[in-house]
């Protein structure tokens, strides 16, 4: 059941669906935090990361914030350390030297929000109107459920940075039985389609509200570019040649020594990879991984494509040419299942290209959803009518042409957390994130028409 139809048909199976949503948010959240030692866990494994640790206090200091306090109108338990899990107030380079919580102390803090959080969920109204809208089919339970699922995969990306014995594991994605061969690009039709949505009760500000977009015709890869593709691009002098790169991603290029996406190496011959903790060959039908916007800009244009636009993408990932709707997921709008997508850190890594056929939109197109975060060409910007909610940091404040959008998520998101209208963003030179890319094309002229 989806959650238009849970809000209609039975608040109690809303309820449901929020606390299941919680609760799953803290098992994850406890799997990263009790995989390794206290050590670990107050480290700066990188100074692009915050230490585990702040995070898991952070993940129970903004439940408190919103749910507590904002909803339920209670007392701050701990007003003193708001401050220091303001993820405004302190860059991340700063934050192991900020007298945080202890590991015990923080699992202890959100433990104890939790339980009341979950009393709040127990008689909340879901009926709220008005300027308040946080209680309206949930949405502050979703909102948080969220929080710490995207917490949780930074989680994740710190884990893939730290150094030493693996920590984690999970089972391999299940192979097809063939490798896939059907085409390698798709003709998306010209014509508008519905962008964005109005309707999803837990979607966030920047995906709001739904508007028409018209997209000219234009063909894009079934599948996100694999391993093997992205090694033809290194092997013929990529990562040396100008003419392929965007003038600042050239100087990253040249500053950084780089010659392969981020945690690959060549040793005797052939490309491996450090993959949690583990390192392994380079496996050449995994969509490629760790690569920042300028390498996926300079792939497209080293093989005469592009990288899509955000309406493009978006309007692949939902768009039904039999109904003309825009559905939730390429599938239709049934919640993900593990036929439909790689989510949820189910697997450790991408499933191959081609899997998930249960999942392909009605085009035919592959993986929009789940096993890597795609880049897309697009800055990132508000939609027409865009209004901040409930507070401007979470998305305001980064739009502009300093990011761009990513879609689709990856085997590290949750599906609470994903959905055929969700936006990321980062900085173009972000290579720890999971991130990957499909390329595109224009339609000839009579494609348009």
């Amino acid at each position: 059941m989806t959650i238009e139809e849970n809000v209609s048909a039975d608040p109690e199976a809303l309820r449901r669906r929020a606390a299941d949503a919680l609760l799953a948010a803290r098992h994850r959240t406890t799997l990263l935090t009790s995989c390794v030692e206290g050590p670990e866990l107050t480290a700066q494994h990188s100074p692009l990361m915050s230490p585990l640790v702040w995070d898991l206090a952070h993940i129970g200091n903004q439940e408190e914030q919103w749910l507590l306090r904002a909803v339920a109108g209670r007392e701050a338990m701990r007003p003193e350390i708001d401050p220091l899990y303001d993820a405004f107030e302190h860059p991340r380079s700063e934050r192991p030297r900020l007298p945080l919580l202890a590991p015990d102390e923080a699992r202890g803090y959100a433990a104890e929000v939790r339980g009341r959080a979950l009393d709040v969920l127990d008689t909340a109204s879901f009926e709220a109107d008005g300027a308040e809208r946080l209680t309206r089919s949930g949405f502050a339970f979703g909102m948080i459920a969220q929080h710490e699922q995207q917490h949780d995969e930074t989680m994740l990306i710190t884990h893939q940075l730290r150094t030493g014995a693996a920590a984690l594991t999970a089972p391999e994605p299940e192979r097809p039985e063939h490798p896939f061969d059907g085409p390698a690009e798709v003709l998306v039709p010209a014509g508008p389609f519905t962008m964005g949505t109005t309707a999803e009760p837990w979607a966030l500000d920047n995906e709001r509200p739904a508007h028409a977009r018209f997209v000219p015709a234009f063909h894009l890869d079934t599948t996100p570019v694999t391993n093997g593709a992205y090694l033809e691009f290194i092997a013929d002098g990529g990562y040396r040649d100008p003419r392929w790169w965007a003038p600042a991603g050239w100087a990253m290029v040249r500053e950084g020594g780089f010659e392969a996406p981020r945690f690959w190496r060549r040793e005797a011959g052939q490309w491996l990879r450090r993959r949690f903790g583990v390192t392994e060959v380079v496996p050449p039908d995994e969509p490629v991984l760790h690569v920042s916007w300028y390498e996926a800009d300079a792939y497209a244009r080293w093989a005469g494509r592009r990288l899509p636009t955000e309406e493009e993408w978006e309007k692949a990932a939902r768009f039904d040419p039999a109904t003309g709707r825009s559905t939730r997921y390429p599938w239709g709008d049934a919640d993900p299942t593990p036929d439909h997508a790689n989510l949820g850190q189910r697997h450790l890594r991408p499933a191959p290209a081609g899997s998930y056929p249960s999942g392909a939109s009605p085009l035919g197109v592959r993986q929009l959803i789940g096993d890597v975060w795609e880049w897309t060409a697009s800055d990132f910007l508000p939609y027409p009518g865009f209004v901040a909610y409930p507070y401007r940091e979470y998305s305001e404040v980064f739009f502009g042409p300093d990011h761009k959008v990513l879609r689709g998520g990856s085997f590290a998101v949750d599906a609470v957390a994903c959905r055929g209208t969700f936006r990321n963003w980062d900085l173009p030179v972000r290579r720890q994130i999971f991130a990957g890319f499909r390329t595109a094309r224009d339609a000839a002229s009579q494609e348009n028409s």
